[in-house]
């Protein structure tokens, strides 16, 4: 293989130094899975980051390699195609999604409450088991190129585990091709509706998931103190990770966040949690939000977004200023509570770009980054950015560069999960 380096070339006349600094930066704090069971594979003839000249990238033990290729190793033409790494879903709902099935009709509803109650009867109403839809979801997700993901599955007394069971045998199937953490979420509050609370210790208890979640501690649980103490308690008992779902976009959503910082610091958590959607930040002043973010990057408390318009997204460069971890999600698919989403995380940043209303190629690549080593960040996975020992995680596109690529968002003709082929022309290998 061509030696190669974070510095690859976004556009043709770009400086290398450019590509760099937008696609690489950040933690890479571990190691992601890889399975390449000692294999030795060599993509011909492709161009990492949009490289004017293309290159052979040789993987070994599901791994980049800047050594040469060892005699007998298999070869996979890539035709000049653009190698990007492989996206991060770092917030999505697979458990809910009724992706495959007959179309649903949905109802008018207003409030968490009202789309519960939906949850439900669509849960009843589904033939196919969750964990028949949840694969077709997460399999979906592969074929667009995605690596890893955290998936929130509903844990209440309407379904029992039965969403936790579901993802996790999702997960099982498709262990060969992505990545996959599982949050417990209380979408019916943890308060409110009695019996979570025992759903959620025996979920932090089973070893399935490697995260307990929580919603508006305030707003829809109407008990901060008491579900938060809940839900910290069980990460300090069961080595679990949380992740927090707060809509909040006033004083009640920055109460909530003070809260998190500081248990996060009692129990010395540091790393181990997550808020996800975070609305109150965008409001913020730039010297409150100065303060919150330094607090949130000294505890390395993460954060992910699912960019769903311009007042809502998270001001991504003001809080990596600070050290805070920002990845990027699709949250619910095809769910009671829209009709919309795909799993597609390279139309996740094409949204990121246009709600962000950016048009420099480097603010173009800098949304890619946060689709691909944001949510890895997020996850605690090594960035696939193609430097030696790098996770041989990619995808191949035809397109001229990283910018292109998020404005056409061209198929997916390749993708590569461990040095493996998993998906081929929009299908599952």
């Amino acid at each position: 293989m061509t030696p190669l380096s974070r510095r690859g070339v976004i556009a043709g006349a770009a400086a290398l130094a450019g590509t760099a600094a937008a696609l690489s930066s950040g933690p890479a704090t571990a190691a992601g899975r890889h399975h390449g069971r000692g294999k030795a594979v060599v993509f011909r003839d492709v161009r990492p980051l949009g490289a004017r000249t293309p290159v052979d990238l040789t993987v070994v033990d599901g791994r980049i390699s800047d050594r040469p290729a060892p005699k007998g190793a298999e070869v996979v033409e890539g035709g000049g195609r653009l190698a990007l790494p492989a996206l991060v879903d770092a917030h999505i709902h697979p458990d809910k999604t009724t992706w495959g099935g007959s179309w649903v009709t949905r109802k008018p509803a207003s409030g968490i409450a009202d789309y519960c109650a939906q949850d439900v009867e669509l849960f009843k109403s589904q033939k196919r088991p969750v964990g028949e839809r949840a694969y077709g979801l997460m399999a979906h997700a592969v074929t667009r190129g995605t690596r890893a993901m955290r998936a929130h599955a509903d844990v209440a007394p309407a379904y029992d585990l039965a969403g936790l069971e579901g993802v996790a045998h999702a997960r099982d199937r498709l262990r060969h091709a992505l990545d996959v953490q599982i949050v417990a979420f209380p979408q019916h509050g943890v308060v409110r509706t009695p019996g979570t609370a025992e759903l959620l210790e025996e979920a932090a208890r089973s070893g399935l998931v490697d995260f307990v979640g929580g919603i508006d501690p305030i707003s829809f649980d109407h008990a901060m103190d008491e579900q938060l103490d809940l839900v910290f308690g069980l990460a300090d008992r069961h080595g679990v990770g949380v992740d927090i779902h707060l809509h909040d976009r006033d004083e009640k959503g920055t109460k909530v966040l003070r809260s998190i910082i500081d248990r996060t610091r009692a129990l010395s958590l540091r790393g181990k949690v997550t808020v996800s959607h975070v609305f109150c930040l965008p409001h913020l002043s730039d010297g409150e939000l100065a303060k919150t973010a330094a607090d949130l990057g000294e505890l390395d408390i993460s954060l992910t977004t699912v960019a769903p318009n311009e007042s809502l997204v998270l001001p991504v460069a003001k809080l990596r200023e600070h050290g805070v971890r920002v990845g990027l999600g699709s949250d619910g698919v095809r769910d009671s509570w829209s009709p919309f989403g795909n799993a597609d995380m390279l139309h996740r940043t094409h949204i990121l770009g246009w709600v962000t209303d950016v048009r420099l190629d480097e603010e173009l690549a800098d949304c890619y980054r946060v689709g691909a080593h944001g949510g890895a960040d997020v996850m605690g996975l090594r960035h696939a950015d193609f430097t030696p020992g790098a996770p041989a995680d990619f995808l191949l596109v035809r397109g001229e560069n990283v910018p292109q690529a998020i404005v056409d968002m061209p198929q997916r003709d390749l993708v590569v999960h461990g040095g493996r082929v998993v998906a081929r022309d929009g299908e599952l290998v």
